[in-house]
């Protein structure tokens, strides 16, 4: 069985009869669109989006930021003042 990543389900055939009453009924929750009993796709409000999208920002930054940390032996000291 798949998990559903949200408390809120619809049919595929429900959304497309009217998706702004989704959207409406959600309340900024997001929604997973069921498509024979499986999530077809969820559907997010833009902040949720950003705020998504932010986190798995933040996640690439720290993987490089640790690869780059094994590397210090590489590093060479600047003056910040001569950037």
């Amino acid at each position: 069985m798949e998990t559903i990543y949200s408390d809120i389900t619809v049919s595929m055939s429900e959304f497309k009869k009217n998706p702004a009453a989704v959207l409406r009924v959600a309340k900024s929750k997001p929604v997973a669109v069921l498509n024979h009993n499986k999530a077809a796709f969820y559907m997010v409000e833009p902040a949720l989006f950003e705020a998504l999208l932010e986190v798995l920002s933040d996640q690439e930054l720290h993987s490089t930021v640790l690869a780059r940390m094994g590397e210090r032996s590489r590093a060479i000291e600047v003056d910040i003042d001569a950037i």
